[in-house]
């Protein structure tokens, strides 16, 4: 993954659509610590308006998908920090009925004592049937002078939901960890 991020530094420009409404994203990328997305709807209503979002790292890819199932498309874009341990984050932009950008929030991994046991960055991410999937693999953490793989892998599925504000956010919905295939 390393590799993919680096390479990856130059100027993000993609347009990304479902049937004929979407999302318009440009990042300069220059900045290995922070950035400002541009994110411009496609097919929405005359009222949608353009947003610009700082991000702390690089834009490595985006994807749409119907995350909150309301028939309408959601972004995700995948952000790295720079850094040995490329740290992933996800920026969240759910299309409200094609009118206006709602953002879909991303928890930290750090918050939560369970699954940031043995994180040591390398994530990846990827949509899979209208969920976000977040895998990485699971270092030893216990000696911080000696970090090393465990050769396990933990995965993470999330999910959007809303919170008792009716704000909408990545929730845990399961996480499993597997052996790395050599």
């Amino acid at each position: 993954m390393g590799q993919y991020v680096n390479a990856q530094s130059r100027r993000f420009d993609s347009s990304l659509k479902v049937g004929k409404a979407g999302f318009r994203i440009l990042c300069s990328n220059k900045n290995a610590e922070r950035n400002t997305v541009t994110v411009n709807p496609i097919g929405f209503e005359s009222a949608a308006r353009e947003v610009s979002i700082e991000v702390k790292g690089r834009i490595v890819k985006g994807e749409v998908d119907d995350l909150n199932n309301d028939g309408f498309p959601d972004l995700v874009l995948y952000v790295y920090s720079s850094g040995t341990k490329n740290a992933g984050t996800v920026v969240g932009i759910s299309s409200d009925k094609n009118e206006r950008f709602v953002p879909i929030f991303f928890p930290d991994l750090m918050d939560d004592p369970k699954l940031r046991i043995g994180y040591w960055g390398n994530d990846e991410f990827s949509l899979v049937e209208g969920s976000l999937m977040r895998r990485f693999p699971i270092y030893t953490t216990t000696d911080t002078a000696n970090i090393k793989p465990t050769g396990m892998m933990r995965q993470i599925q999330y999910r959007v939901t809303l919170t008792e504000k009716g704000a909408q956010k990545f929730k845990v919905a399961r996480s499993y960890e597997t052996a790395i295939k050599q």
